[in-house]
């Protein structure tokens, strides 16, 4: 996060106390993500030709209806008349009064509409308190359903575009309560996706960021009873997508991996294939994340039997990871389990789920099998190399630029970032170094 609070002091921010106090920790930690860590979707197919596997800009990750109605509109960021629109919303927004359950519904969804398709910091600068002051009214009053997740959105949409130290203190304590305590599923599930934007960007210290991960593997391990949600697969399914994004952010999890682990494993047998694969993918990245690249003059044996490279790779170039720990005391039963899934047949599953488990748990097996193998690993042979294709995901940005999600802690992030910025996400990564500095691996 130390590149991101970089960002924030070239755009003219301040950096408080407590974001100072954690630079040199955090510096290590998520410094390090940048080969280490920092990310629904539409169904990704695997490759079979050289342009399968790649999400383009035009690609949307649909969290909820509420978000497939404020769809921008590209012609609209493109003039200046947002900037217009945008004040009045951020007048209506701070001043409350007189204002309808109706009337702020429309305030909120135009606000997000905008700071969605557009970059607006400098519009909404010296703003942010006062405005998440009323996202937050409109939160704990819960007037209705629709309000109070779109309060939700706009909240989130104000931190990536303008991040604060202060608004994670002034959120996360109301998020949590709206978790525990509202009746609402929807409002449940879109406050935990909020509290990992929060913790994400809003300058959480470590301990903050653990103790939130503590909180949301609470809620996956009791299958909801945590929160009062018992056994409903939505809150499970964005407190395992929440965990995963949040968990890109720390260096070492050797402390939190078993528990993770047991309760990842455990949700492999959900009856929601949602909930399996949102597991399934934090499983990987654990593996992924219990092999790191060698330490400076750390010396390596080819014999060692924890310093694995791809074996599809030349041995003088092919990255070498070391095992640092265990990530799972039965791997080979979790390897048996992973098989069973990559080639699931059900007939109670509906044939665009069987594909989807079918697809993910293949990606998932290999990543476990072998740590250096991320997403969408194809094993087909190159006739033009010889070679394995390897991992063929990609996202494309307008014509020119690639970015490879060949890590599982990329794919978090991105999944992170696409929850909340939707069809934004290019104009944002373009242009918002906030963004930019949580997946900064482009090349043309």
């Amino acid at each position: 996060m130390h590149d991101l609070r970089r960002q924030a002091l070239e755009s003219h921010k301040t950096v408080s106390r407590k974001a100072k106090s954690k630079q040199t920790s955090t510096a290590s930690s998520r410094g390090n993500s940048a080969a280490n860590s920092r990310p629904g979707s539409k169904a990704v197919s695997r490759a079979g030709s050289d342009d399968e596997g790649e999400l383009s800009d035009e690609t949307s990750f649909s969290v909820n209806s509420i978000d497939e109605m404020m769809a921008a509109d590209d012609s609209e960021a493109a003039t200046e008349a947002w900037k217009l629109e945008l004040a009045e919303r951020v007048e209506e927004t701070i001043d409350r009064k007189r204002s309808s359950v109706l009337g702020r519904e429309a305030t909120l969804t135009a606000y997000i509409r905008i700071l969605t398709s557009a970059y607006a910091e400098d519009e909404i600068r010296g703003k942010e308190m006062d405005l998440v002051a009323s996202f937050l009214k409109s939160i704990k009053t819960e007037t209705s359903e629709k309000e109070a997740i779109l309060a939700m959105k706009a909240l989130a949409m104000t931190l990536i575009t303008s991040p604060s130290d202060a608004i994670y203190d002034a959120a996360s304590p109301l998020l949590k309560r709206s978790i525990s305590d509202s009746p609402s599923i929807p409002i449940k599930s879109a406050a935990i996706h909020t509290l990992g934007t929060c913790t994400f960007y809003g300058g959480a210290s470590d301990d903050e960021i653990l103790e939130n991960m503590t909180f949301l593997l609470e809620i996956v391990s009791s299958d909801g009873h945590f929160i009062s949600a018992p056994d409903e697969p939505a809150p499970v399914v964005t407190a395992l997508e929440e965990w995963g994004f949040l968990a890109t952010l720390i260096d070492d999890l050797s402390a939190e991996t078993e528990d993770a682990m047991d309760a990842f494993v455990e949700q492999l047998a959900s009856s929601d294939p949602a909930v399996q694969i949102a597991a399934g993918e934090n499983i990987a990245l654990l593996y992924e994340k219990s092999y790191t690249a060698p330490e400076e003059n750390e010396v390596l044996s080819d014999s060692d039997e924890d310093v694995v490279a791809d074996p599809d790779n030349d041995s003088a170039t092919s990255p070498r990871l070391v095992k640092r720990y265990a990530a799972y005391r039965r791997t080979d039963q979790l390897l048996h389990t992973l098989g069973d899934l990559a080639k699931l047949n059900s007939r109670s599953l509906s044939k665009k789920d069987k594909k989807s488990i079918h697809s993910n748990f293949s990606d998932i097996l290999n990543s476990v099998e072998n740590p250096t193998r991320g997403p969408r690993y194809q094993n087909a042979i190159s006739h033009e190399t010889g070679k394995r294709y390897g991992s063929r995901m990609a996202v494309r940005i307008h014509k020119d630029g690639v970015m490879r999600i060949d890590k599982w802690w990329k794919l978090m992030r991105l999944k992170g970032l696409r929850r909340v910025l939707q069809g934004g996400f290019v104009t944002h990564y373009e242009r918002n170094g906030v963004v930019f500095e949580s997946l900064p691996w482009v090349s043309s």
